[in-house]
């Protein structure tokens, strides 16, 4: 039987001050997958020729690294590094440090070093050799660490002026939390209180650091299905189908209140498990990725001089 909405709900959200944030980094998601979608479809069968049969077909003086498509692809990819690279520049410099907060430069960041390494791929036509494949496998590893700094990012908490706030705040918002939940009555304390384990803060400070990670990503991916699954227990099988599942909105505020400050309890007391081990990560992060950063900049140089020199074509 499933479980009857009662009376006692939490508390109204506040207003989402980063809603216009959100929609622009969707926007510059959408912008560009949707250009690199329409790359993918034109040349398509020119990128699955081999190296023999390229030259043949009739798109290659377009799509070869020096042909008039493949050129403007590494002019762009040049340009979308070098703004990236005004991420760690803006640290240094004071005008540009006092532009937005540092979390919205890091998810613009984090689009351009995704779709940048994608657009210098299919300026090589998904040819690496010499000193540009060692650039584009230390760019791709530049990448993925960027989005592993990205996540360990999130998980030391913040306060609006971009200071790491401290503990005792962290539990004072827990207790917030936790009254909130209290006050509603759709679920069971049994069934609240077990909606995700965690391990304690000394068992977290005991863990391996790729242990540590791992843990934190499997409980962000576990709160997505037990979201769902208190979905389709508050609303039975015909809310279940509404919702796929339970993994979309029900449209019942009470219901939509209830699952959202139940992961926000369960997320601010992983961060507090987690926070000096996402910390430590977070500074050796800092080690590995700068070098490749500065690695990449310096044989993509290489690259650009040679090409520009020695006029070498492809």
């Amino acid at each position: 039987m499933s479980t009857q909405v009662t009376a006692g709900t939490l508390s109204r959200p506040a207003v989402d001050r980063e809603a216009g944030h959100r929609l622009r980094i969707l926007a510059g998601w959408l912008v560009a997958f949707a250009f690199l979608a329409v790359i993918t479809l034109y040349g398509f069968d020119y990128y699955l020729l081999d190296a023999l049969n390229r030259p043949l077909s009739p798109k290659h003086p377009l799509l070869k690294p020096s042909g008039t498509i493949g050129l403007r692809l590494g002019i762009l990819g040049v340009l979308l590094f070098l703004v990236i690279y005004c991420y760690a520049l803006r640290k240094r410099w004071a005008w540009l440090g006092r532009q937005g907060s540092s979390r919205h430069w890091l998810d613009y960041h984090i689009i351009l070093g995704v779709a940048a390494p994608l657009v210098i791929a299919f300026h090589a036509a998904f040819k690496y050799r010499g000193i540009a494949g060692m650039a584009f496998w230390i760019m791709v590893a530049v990448a993925l660490s960027g989005i592993v700094g990205r996540y360990l990012y999130a998980q030391i908490p913040r306060s609006l002026n971009a200071a790491e706030i401290s503990l005792k705040e962290l539990q004072s918002q827990q207790e917030q939390l936790k009254a909130n939940l209290a006050s509603q009555k759709l679920f069971s304390n049994a069934l609240r209180d077990s909606f995700v384990r965690l391990p304690s803060v000394p068992e977290a400070r005991q863990m391996p650091l790729l242990k540590a990670i791992a843990v934190m990503l499997a409980i962000d991916f576990e709160l997505t299905f037990l979201a769902a699954k208190l979905r389709r227990r508050a609303g039975g099988r015909g809310q279940a189908l509404l919702t796929l599942g339970g993994f979309l909105s029900s449209g019942n505020e009470e219901l939509e209140a209830v699952v959202r400050t139940l992961r926000q309890q369960v997320t601010l007391s992983k961060r507090i498990v987690f926070l000096s081990r996402s910390q430590q990560v977070f500074h050796l992060w800092h080690v590995v990725h700068r070098p490749f950063s500065y690695a990449f900049a310096v044989l993509a140089c290489i690259h650009i001089l040679v090409v520009v020199l020695f006029r070498y074509a492809s």
